[in-house]
């Protein structure tokens, strides 16, 4: 053969394979094939394994029992995996008691006690027993966390009934409305009295006050009469005040067992408040004994026209209120 046409042949097979298609090439195909199925099936897996199976179980929440265990449920309310149960037995010890769900729901599940107790395993604080459910459920830490009408009450984490200025409320006193800053009335919760009388302006003991204690709502005057056995001569009017509590801890049944009220004077001088209370001018009244009616007897001058007085419990707040007559 002519050298010229070895030559040529030799430049036509290096052509031919230089030129293939890609499809048939076994090393682009292996590599091309097996990067896009790799990926395609590790990226599907994913997304669904962390979308589905572990849908919300990393913090217990959940929408349907299927993103639950299967020792679990799906609280309708509370929207937690929480444990089913025949006996306490079942339970942990985080949620010790079992009990229905509701006495419409005959499912049993096991509830919580405390918050304490909900953290038990963890050793932190970032569950709650939720009040309404009786259930461990994250701590709220915003508003936006609690369901519509609620509020989150960020220092203990628990969602509560909105209880600030303007929410809607029943009965009078506390009522749902917030402890130590509100109280209902005409069934709107209400700002508590800020105090403005010369009685708070001199009265020196301010930080015995507070948002805890037994809470004065309401004053009112009762009666205006002349009585010289209880009043004597010089200060025969006897100006009647009735003043309206309520406490997040049962008052006493009776006056004498009654701790912690003073009268505060124009000049700002502290007195035991229960020797201004007769006997029978001191009603409990509620399912707990949450609200307290004191009416407070005054003695003034008999051409007096006005009285400035002032209360207060240890721990709440002040009162002030200026009896006209």
């Amino acid at each position: 053969m002519k050298h010229w046409t070895l030559g040529w042949m030799l430049v036509v097979m290096a052509g031919m394979v230089a030129g293939c298609p890609a499809s048939d090439i076994d090393t682009g195909t292996d590599a091309g094939n097996d990067a896009g199925v790799d990926a395609g099936i590790d990226a599907g897996l994913d997304a669904g394994i962390d979308g589905g199976a572990d849908g919300g179980l990393d913090d217990g929440t959940c929408t349907l029992d299927a993103d639950c265990l299967a020792s679990e449920l799906c609280h309708p309310t509370a929207k937690v995996c929480v444990r089913t149960c025949m006996s306490s037995m079942d339970c942990p010890d985080t949620a010790k008691t079992c009990d229905v769900l509701s006495p419409s729901d005959s499912r049993k599940v096991c509830q919580c006690s405390t918050d304490v107790l909900c953290n038990a395993d963890e050793g932190t604080s970032d569950r709650v027993c939720s009040i309404p459910d009786a259930v461990c459920i994250p701590r709220c830490t915003a508003d936006e966390a609690c369901g519509e009408g609620q509020r989150c009450d960020t220092a203990s984490g628990h969602c509560k009934v909105r209880g600030d200025t303007g929410a809607a409320c029943t009965g009078e006193g506390q009522s749902n409305c917030d402890y130590g800053t509100h109280f209902c009335s005409s069934n709107v919760c209400t700002p508590l009295w800020q105090p403005q009388c010369l009685n708070y302006e001199n009265f020196p003991n301010k930080d015995m006050l507070g948002t805890t204690g037994p809470i004065l709502y309401a004053a009112r005057r009762v009666s205006v009469s002349t009585d010289t056995v209880l009043c004597g001569t010089a200060t025969p009017k006897l100006v009647k005040v009735a003043f309206s509590a309520y406490s997040s801890v049962p008052f006493p049944m009776t006056k004498g067992d009654l701790n912690g009220f003073f009268r505060v004077l124009v000049a700002g001088t502290v007195r035991e408040g229960t020797q201004d209370v007769r006997g029978a001018d001191y009603t409990v009244t509620g399912d707990n004994r949450e609200r307290a009616e004191l009416i407070v007897s005054l003695c003034t001058e008999a051409t007096a026209t006005t009285l400035s007085t002032a209360y207060y419990f240890t721990g709440g707040n002040f009162l002030c209120f200026q009896a006209n007559f």
